[in-house]
């Protein structure tokens, strides 16, 4: 299957008072058409950073990528076209109404006024959210406001999906909808999903395949049974185990005899 996100050596160095930080020193990764990825990492991986570079929101300082075959330094406008992105905080207003905010992204998209209209009737129908349409943005429940956020990445039928962190916050019930709603996406529209979350358990019932990252690099990846029976040393065990071992850079045996 064909490679609908690919990177290579893709870095980012900030220069600050201190000196130059490199947030991401090096990343090699590919994620096929259709599948759902999971970019795992503790805080201050590069996770966030990662995305913003695939998003065109943040310019590389080292590498290259490529998002549907748009290459990101050459054609950035390409690479937006063909992804959405559904950042940590979300980007609702909420003083105006749900119709009014998917309309406006719709507009911002150089939809007419009418296929704008349209388009929202349809990702509200789509999403679950029909009788929300004329409910302010900021009375809806977390859940249903990442919902929001979603429709609104959704406007312009993009093939690449990021959602950085995408249920921080949300209750179980809201979380379960949320991952339902993004295997749909896959299994009806055939989206590629890029996703990172700190939730183990989401990353294990969700994606094909993970990536996890550390101070910048990919420390380890392969699907969750992969990933458990490597660094885990059985595929019984919890992904939380192979994420801690991966962590701390060691091996099933190793993490069998580390000190409690």
């Amino acid at each position: 299957m064909a490679a609908v996100i690919s990177a290579a050596g893709l870095a980012r160095t900030f220069q600050t008072k201190r000196g130059p930080v490199a947030a991401v020193r090096g990343i090699d990764l590919t994620v096929a058409e259709g599948e759902i990825l999971g970019l795992l990492g503790p805080n201050g991986a590069g996770k966030t950073t990662t995305l913003r570079m695939l998003t065109t929101l943040l310019a590389p300082t080292g590498g290259t990528a490529s998002i549907a075959g748009h290459d990101l330094a050459s054609d950035p406008a390409g690479v937006r076209r063909a992804c959405g992105y559904v950042a940590q905080s979300g980007g609702v207003d909420g003083q105006i109404t749900v119709r009014e905010e998917l309309v406006t992204q719709g507009r911002l998209y150089r939809l007419t006024k009418h296929q704008a209209m349209a388009r929202a009737e349809e990702l509200a129908h789509a999403l679950g959210m029909d009788e929300l349409l004329d409910r302010k943005a900021g009375t809806l429940s977390g859940g249903r406001r990442r919902r929001l956020d979603i429709a609104m990445a959704l406007t312009h039928r993009p093939r690449v999906l990021f959602l950085d962190e995408p249920t921080t916050g949300l209750d179980p019930g809201s979380r379960a909808n949320l991952w339902s709603l993004v295997g749909r996406l896959r299994e009806e529209r055939g989206t590629t999903v890029f996703l990172t979350t700190h939730y183990l358990d989401e990353a294990d019932a969700l994606c094909d395949r993970l990536v996890v990252v550390d101070r910048g690099v990919v420390a380890a990846e392969g699907t969750p049974s992969a990933l458990k029976l490597r660094h885990g040393g059985s595929t019984d065990a919890s992904l939380q185990d192979a994420f801690l071992a991966i962590s701390a850079g060691q091996t099933p045996k190793d993490a069998q005899h580390a000190a409690p």
